[in-house]
């Protein structure tokens, strides 16, 4: 339908130039000039006609102008008259600019704020008005106000002209009640219950905590999206032939939620026949049938193929196809239910990698971004490599994107790699604080800087002091030293600490090294020397010292050791593992030197497994084992159970040897008072489920088992194992992880354990 600004247009050319022809067709112009403009000036409206002084003046000429004046946008109203003056006929181009939004209002809105729906606008303030861009603004607004569950929300515009060329713009907003998701129904599923379909989906329900995880709210791409997911679910279920229609969504007769109703045609269920290879195979089909994830007999999934396609892709490229093509042909067999599978090969040449090139790293140095690389100039392109290598260097945390990408080489079986770094501020200074339940309150403060000098060094100076600890240290590390794989750095740190039978003073510094064997496993050594003054004993543990002070103590000792370490880490991100193991042994020997001697083994083994979706198993068991070396071991280097970090419910260091010893308090009076000895050998496990509770913003829940003893030699190992249960919450929050935990000991000892359980956090990045 023609706008009114083309009708007005239409006629004034109709009109004026009709009369300019019946006056002046064919006659010279001697002038032409532009009336009516304000604010745009008359040279720019000259500089798009195509008549001038000095032409004829003809009907399509003075068309064309018209035209070409309202092209420019900022006129509502083109008129051309001719008149006739002494010097000859003079051609008038009569213009009305259009009018400018001097001011915008929003009146009526609680929910959404008003820079977040200026925000939404197609125009501003002091821009040409356009009722085009009017209408978009409304529907955008309209759009925002739904996102956030406001569906009848009622926008109404109101212009008022302060003069024909200014005008003001009020938006009033009716937004009614939030109107969430109630129902989500499927038509036509009968191989899987509506529970398990919306458990697929992005779009959820309203529950009674939508407030803060947005869960009903229905957003149009989510909810198509849905669909998708919906059929690709069935997809890698053996439904081949599956049908997802269009969500339908409609307001409930009581107008106060929504309804959403999916159909489906499922199908038949297919499962997987032969399966076979053709083409130019690169060693037995057999081998690499052994690869493939597929199996004979399974039921059918997509994902599962392209997870098959991808794994052969990449054992072609690991020998230097790069340009390897798998293609899976499928041949569904209606009446057996099954799909054939055939893959045929084709390799392609083998290519080798040319040049490197790296870009975007103006402090990183080159040879730091190279020895994570795991492609060499002139060796052939390996698949692997170039995703591991693109895995390092976003490990080494300097970089917000690492991106590795291929080109054309010199010749056909050539490839050139580029790897475009978007480097990202490594330097850190931060002040803060933190709790736990073993040290109190901690108010901590340090300098890190993890690229020094853009040589991959990571340098730190660090401190914390709580009510029952102090720490302090400074410290510098070269994970590549001499550009090699071997790690080399150092510490320096002081520490006081108050635990229960006594307080420790702790000044000492490491030398430490390491080697990778290879991506997963890596090899630690550190040798250290301590100077320790253990003083404050309680007048328990000062009775034992009087008895037996080589076994119990106080005073000032040193420590000159060596600890040497291997660990295998397979896990998929290691700050939040969901799938892999960690495994470590660790041997320390005190005796190079020093007052103290002793050896001491440790060995940790965890398991991660996601059970269904998010829902993540894990299971640690820790094993440890301390022994004299010509002398007893001291009792701050032994094993302490008990607390957040080890068994649950109990507190923190006291599951360990306990002797009771006769005291007295301020008034005299005698009581037995628990000395904590520590073991030597220590054996705890940990058993745990977790699952995210508000994935939105990181909270996870977690319920456990833990069970374990700390002994001494006298006792045999798993006799008495101690054991809780409990549950709890974490958050990776904004000032650190936190920790939210209560356990309950199952088997808690008299006179020193509650048996209604222990509650427990620990708050904040604490040194």
């Amino acid at each position: 339908m023609p706008s009114f600004n083309n009708i007005l247009m239409t006629l004034s050319l109709v009109a004026v130039v009709g009369t300019a022809t019946a006056r002046a067709e064919g006659e010279k112009i001697v002038e032409v000039q532009v009336q009516g403009n304000r604010r745009i000036e008359s040279a720019a409206i000259l500089n798009v006609l195509k008549i001038h002084a000095g032409d004829n003046l003809y009907n399509d000429k003075t068309d064309a102008d018209i035209r070409s004046i309202y092209k420019l946008g900022y006129f509502q109203d083109v008129q051309a008259l001719t008149e006739q003056t002494d010097k000859g006929t003079v051609l008038i181009y009569t213009v009305l600019e259009k009018p400018i939004v001097r001011t915008i209002k929003f009146e009526g809105n609680k929910e959404l704020t008003t820079d977040k729906l200026k925000e939404a606008l197609v125009f501003r303030q002091n821009a040409i008005f356009s009722t085009k861009d009017l209408t978009s603004s409304v529907a955008k607004i309209k759009k925002l106000y739904g996102d956030d569950g406001y569906y009848l929300a009622d926008i109404q515009t109101h212009i008022d002209k302060s003069s024909p060329t200014d005008l003001s713009v009020t938006f009033k907003i009716v937004e009614g009640k939030k109107i969430l998701i109630q129902d989500i129904r499927f038509d036509g599923n009968k191989a899987f219950s509506n529970r398990k379909l919306r458990g697929v989906m992005e779009t959820k329900e309203s529950w009674f905590m939508s407030w803060l995880t947005s869960a009903g709210t229905y957003k149009e791409e989510v909810l198509k999206n849905d669909a998708l997911l919906i059929s690709d679910f069935y997809l890698n279920n053996g439904f081949i032939n599956v049908k997802v229609g269009e969500p339908l969504v409609k307001l409930n007769d009581a107008k106060t939620a929504l309804e959403v109703s999916i159909g489906i045609t499922e199908g038949d269920q297919y499962r997987i026949g032969e399966i076979g290879f053709k083409g130019e195979l690169l060693g037995p089909a057999a081998d690499l049938r052994k690869k493939l994830k597929s199996e004979p007999g399974n039921i059918f999934s997509r994902a599962t193929l392209r997870t098959d396609i991808f794994t052969l892709t990449d054992l072609y490229g690991d020998k230097g196809y790069a340009f390897a093509n798998v293609n899976p042909q499928t041949r569904p067999d209606s009446e057996k239910k099954s799909v054939d599978l055939t893959f045929d090969m084709e390799k392609g040449d083998l290519v080798t990698i040319e040049r490197i090139s790296i870009a975007g790293n103006p402090k990183t140095r080159d040879k730091v971004i190279r020895r994570e690389l795991r492609v060499t100039e002139n060796e052939l392109f390996s698949a692997t490599g170039m995703k591991r290598s693109k895995q390092n260097l976003m490990n080494l945390g300097f970089f917000e994107e690492a991106n590795i990408a291929t080109a054309k080489g010199s010749a056909g079986n050539k490839l050139n790699v580029n790897i475009d770094v978007k480097e990202k501020p490594t330097g850190t200074f931060s002040i803060g604080g933190g709790y736990s339940s073993l040290d109190g309150f901690i108010g901590q403060g340090s300098v890190q800087q993890a690229n020094f000098l853009g040589l991959g060094l990571k340098a730190n100076i660090s401190a914390s002091i709580g009510g029952k600890s102090q720490t302090y240290s400074v410290g510098v590390t070269d994970p590549h030293f001499l550009d090699t794989k071997w790690t080399l750095g150092g510490d320096l740190y002081r520490s006081e600490r108050d635990y229960i039978d006594y307080s420790r003073r702790l000044t000492g510094g490491d030398i430490k090294a390491g080697y990778p064997i290879n991506d997963f496993v890596g090899t630690f050594f550190m040798y250290k020397y301590e100077i320790k003054d253990i003083n404050k004993p309680t007048v328990a543990y000062q009775t034992l010292h009087d008895r037996d002070t080589e076994s119990y103590p106080v005073g000032t000792t040193t420590t000159s050791s060596i600890l040497g370490s291997i660990t295998h880490n397979n896990t998929d991100y290691r700050l939040d593992p969901t799938t892999g193991m960690i495994n470590s042994v660790a041997l320390e020997f005190a005796g190079l030197g020093g007052d103290n001697k002793f050896a001491k083994y440790t060995t940790d083994h965890t398991w991660f497994h996601p059970l269904y979706k998010k829902l993540i198993f894990s299971t640690k068991l820790s094993l440890g084992y301390i022994q004299e070396v010509g002398q007893p071991v001291p009792i701050d280097e032994k094993f302490y159970l008990g607390g957040i970090f080890s068994l649950r419910g109990f507190k923190a260091r006291t599951v360990s040897p306990i002797k009771m010893q006769l005291s007295k308090d301020v008034n005299g009076n005698q009581f037995n008072e628990p000395v904590y000895l520590g073991g030597n050998t220590q054996f705890y496990g940990n058993t745990e489920f977790t699952f995210p509770l508000l994935q939105e913003v990181g909270v996870k829940g977690v319920v456990f088992f833990d069970y374990g003893n700390s002994f001494d030699y006298q006792s045999k190992i798993f006799d008495s194992l101690l054991m809780s249960y409990g549950g709890g919450i974490r958050w990776a929050s904004p000032i650190g992880p936190l920790r939210l935990e209560y356990g309950f000991p199952l088997n808690p000892r008299s006179g020193i354990d509650r048996s209604s359980g222990r509650f427990e956090f620990s708050i904040g990045s604490l040194f």
